[in-house]
Formats: C-alpha cells, sequence, structure tokens
C-alpha cells in the first residue's frame, strides 16, 4: 500500500484521509505545506470492492498506529470526512484532534447515489476521464488555475474503479446525524462556499452545533475539490486551531459564521 509520509522529529503527526478518488494522490500540495508544522501521513484507501464503512475504520487504525506513537490530528476531506468522523466514533482516545473538509454526516440525494454504481459498472471506466473534464465547473473552485486541473486530471487516472464504486454504496448507507453528540475530540469544520457538490456551508454548520468540541471556517471563494489550490495553505486554518486546542482544555463556544 502507498503511503506518503512527510516526517518532522517530535511533531505531532496529521493523518490525512482522501475523498472519493481514495488516492491520496490529490494531497500533493497540501502535505509539503503542513509539514513545516506536523509529522503528516497521507492514507490511500483500499480499492477493495468488500470492504463496508467499519472495515475502513480498522484499515485506517492499522495505519494510526503505524505511524505514530501518540495520538494523532485525522483530517478528512469529503468522503474522508465521513470516514475521519466513523474513525473518530470508533476509536476516539487514537485522536487529538480531528479537521473535516468539505463533509457530510448523511447524503442527501440517496436515490442518485444509489443509481450512481449501477451506472458506473454499465460504462467503460475510461470514460471518467471525460466526466470529470465535463464536471470541472461543480468539482472546482472558480478560480482554480490551468497548472492545477492539468496535475488533478494527471492523478485522477490513477483512481481504482472499484475502490471508487464501493465508497458510493458505502455512503448511500451512512447517517451519523443521530451521533454527533458523541464525537468528543476538538473538531475544526472546513466548508468551501462555492462548493456545487456538496452544501458544505450548510452541512458543517449542522455539524457545528451538534459536536460538543466543534468549531467552524468557512473557505471564502472555493470549491469542493479545494485541496489542490495553488493558493489555499490548509496550515494557515489548521495549525491555529492546533495551538488553541491545546491551549485550550476546557469546552470552547462553538464558532459559527455570521
Amino acid at each position: 500500500m502507498l503511503r506518503e509520509i512527510a516526517d518532522r522529529t517530535q511533531a505531532p503527526t496529521v493523518v490525512m484521509v482522501p475523498g472519493m478518488d481514495g488516492t491520496a494522490l490529490l494531497f500533493y500540495r497540501q502535505v509539503p505545506l503542513l509539514a513545516r508544522r506536523f509529522s503528516v501521513a497521507a492514507y490511500p484507501l483500499p480499492d477493495d470492492p468488500d470492504l463496508d464503512m467499519d472495515g475502513l475504520v480498522a484499515d485506517l487504525d492499522g495505519l494510526i498506529r503505524e505511524t505514530a506513537s501518540s495520538r494523532v490530528i485525522l483530517c478528512g476531506e469529503s468522503f474522508g470526512g465521513a470516514l475521519a468522523m466513523s474513525y473518530a466514533l470508533a476509536h476516539p482516545d487514537s485522536l487529538a484532534g480531528l479537521v473535516v473538509i468539505n463533509s457530510f454526516p448523511r447524503v442527501r440525494d440517496r436515490l442518485r447515489l444509489r443509481l450512481a454504481p449501477l451506472a458506473l459498472r454499465l460504462v467503460p471506466w475510461g470514460t471518467m476521464t471525460l466526466v470529470r473534464r465535463f464536471t470541472e465547473s461543480r468539482l472546482h473552485s472558480p478560480h482554480v488555475n490551468r497548472e492545477d486541473l492539468a496535475e488533478f486530471h494527471e492523478r485522477a487516472k490513477a483512481i481504482g474503479r472499484e475502490g471508487y464504486i464501493r465508497r458510493l454504496e458505502i455512503l448511500a448507507d451512512y447517517d451519523i446525524r443521530d451521533r454527533l453528540g458523541e464525537i468528543t475530540v476538538p473538531t475544526l469544520l472546513l466548508a468551501a462556499d462555492h462548493d456545487q457538490l456538496v452544501d458544505s456551508v450548510d452541512e458543517a454548520r449542522f455539524m457545528a452545533e451538534r459536536i460538543p468540541d466543534a468549531e467552524m471556517r468557512v473557505l471564502e471563494g472555493y470549491g469542493h475539490v479545494c485541496l489542490i489550490n495553488h493558493d489555499l495553505d490548509l496550515l494557515d486554518y489548521v495549525a491555529p486551531w492546533c495551538d488553541r486546542v491545546a491551549g485550550d482544555q476546557a469546552p470552547r463556544p462553538k464558532t459559527l459564521p455570521e
């Protein structure tokens, strides 16, 4: 299994969990930026048609135990945010914090989600390259540049069919709305206000109101696939929040956008 690790001695460890792509290759811009402050491990999701959410949580737990000797900060994007929150519910003692980016406690459009795996099994997988180009305006930030898009499309070629379809199937049954109050670790919710794939701001606000120790920040001007953007530095959001978490163990009021 491919594991991309940027190591800094004695630094806290951030484990990054990818979205539907599953490759962790789209963290290429953020890993070196976060590595200025943290040790960073990027976790590729198994391209396995048999794993359910519990299986992914168990696999992620194996990586965390292998990578870090102390509690980690788990950072998940989109589907990775759903997995990260599921992990936080199962293994809270392994986490120092949770960062959730453009994610959700449940996918609202259940019918489309159930039809998507059927459609993907009927068409050649190679057509997904054209689909991603056709849906660029929904996936990316309005100001994304050509270099960012070219790198995205090149790395997206590594997305595996079986794992991608399986993740869609997992989301069809995923719903932790009633368990958000059980997430006890400090949580940072980041939501892009130009996200046309997920109502990220509304979803983040919903979660922030229910997770006991949560902060919410809006990524202004960004779309769903925002971590590839040349002008987004995740460290600008994670480092100040991490300092607050480390310096304040008492419950904090939630920070919500006006």
